[in-house]
């Protein structure tokens, strides 16, 4: 298993996080999400390494941008 901690900015509601976690979510390999809106927290669990280039797509698709923590 691979943990990867992102830092997400923008988001400020249940809903904000609820995109965000299916966005990331949808990536093949993705096993868990973990979002937090008001930390700004984005926790990524997989099976293998994931690229960090579709997790911060991902992020940008649901409306926000992200780094890696």
């Amino acid at each position: 298993m691979a943990t990867t901690q992102y830092t997400v900015t923008g988001m400020t509601c249940g809903h904000c996080e609820m995109s965000v976690r299916e966005e990331v979510g949808a990536i093949q390999g993705v096993d868990d999400v973990r979002v937090s809106a008001k930390t700004g927290e984005l926790v990524v669990t997989a099976s293998a390494e994931i690229d960090d280039a579709a997790v911060l797509a991902a992020v940008e698709e649901a409306g926000y941008s992200a780094v890696r923590a």
